[in-house]
């Protein structure tokens, strides 16, 4: 497992959005970042979460796994999710795998920011 994953934390107001800077978003990295989102989400105390997936060009299911770890933690402490910019393959795959039920997709960030601040 690469130790050099690129990602960022940003807050906008009571909103936390997390960028994964990589293109493919599979088993190589998919436990780092669960262990990343499980301690932001356990330590910040974080109740609307913005995935933005607008650089993952490739997700297999060890990625989608990592989106709802964040997902489950989050409605166990009443938060929120949204996936914001999935790419084409990204949001085909979350399609398929009926994921879009339950994760709620944005088509930008500012939107997903929009949509959180009204819950």
């Amino acid at each position: 497992m690469s130790e050099n994953i690129n990602y960022e934390i940003k807050k906008i107001g009571d909103v936390t959005i997390f960028k994964l800077n990589e293109k493919k978003f599979d088993s190589s990295i998919a436990g780092f970042v669960k262990g990343e989102l499980t301690i932001l989400l356990h330590t910040e105390e974080v109740k609307k979460l913005i995935f933005d997936l607008s650089e993952i060009d490739y997700c297999d299911s060890s990625g989608l796994s990592a989106i709802l770890l964040a997902f489950r933690i989050l409605q166990s402490n009443e938060g929120h999710i949204r996936l914001a910019s999935p790419t084409k393959n990204v949001k085909t795959l979350i399609e398929i795998s009926q994921l879009n039920r339950v994760l709620p997709i944005c088509n930008t960030v500012n939107e997903a920011v929009k949509d959180l601040e009204s819950v």
